[in-house]
């Protein structure tokens, strides 16, 4: 099995091809791509998609890298619509769960008008591949299932890669070794 520098480098070369940011998966799919990765090596992926951000050149590659953390997205919105401080009171007097729902709510995580579609699709050009990271900073706010069912409804111009830290068979995502997100949705691993 490769080790996860190898697999980054695979993944890092595949989405710089052609035929990949043509955006047909297998079976001409829209390209939706996970690349799962053990959690514990969080903080070297990051540096990894950093590293190929700063490096990216549209005009050298012919493609524009756009990085979203969710988490910061996330957070982005609710300082903007002035939530913050509500949800610190939420957590005090009724707990994660009505934080869980209440931004939930706000974010419209379950419709297709959904805060971070709209956000991602407001700053994705024309020429782009998408990388999400951030899934395990926002656990349990935000399931990743959610991300990209919202997201294959929204954006099927440019390939999307999820970066999950975890486990994923193509079917189910396990985060954390143990919390299962096994919501059927149409994504491909993007490096074995």
């Amino acid at each position: 099995m490769a080790s996860l520098e190898e697999r980054l480098d695979l993944a890092e070369l595949i989405i710089k091809t052609p035929s990949f940011r043509q955006n047909k998966g297998l079976g001409n799919e829209v390209g939706y791509y996970v690349f799962d990765y053990p959690a514990e090596k969080e903080l070297l992926v990051r540096e990894r998609i950093a590293y190929m951000k700063a490096k990216n050149s549209k005009a050298n590659d012919g493609f524009e890298l756009m990085v979203f953390d969710l988490y910061d997205i996330i957070i982005d919105v609710l300082e903007q619509e002035d939530f913050m401080e509500q949800c610190f009171r939420f957590e005090k007097k009724k707990g994660m769960e009505r934080i869980i729902k209440s931004v939930g709510n706000l974010l419209q995580f379950n419709d297709d008008a959904s805060l971070i579609v709209k956000y991602v699709q407001e700053r994705t050009p024309k020429d782009a591949v998408v990388l999400l990271i951030g899934i395990g900073k926002c656990y349990p706010l935000l399931r990743s299932h959610k991300v990209l069912n919202n997201l294959h409804q929204a954006i099927d111009r440019v390939p999307v890669v999820m970066f999950f830290p975890g486990k994923y068979d193509g079917q189910e995502l396990i985060l954390f070794s143990e919390i299962k997100d096994d919501n059927y949705y149409r994504a491909f691993k993007l490096v074995d």
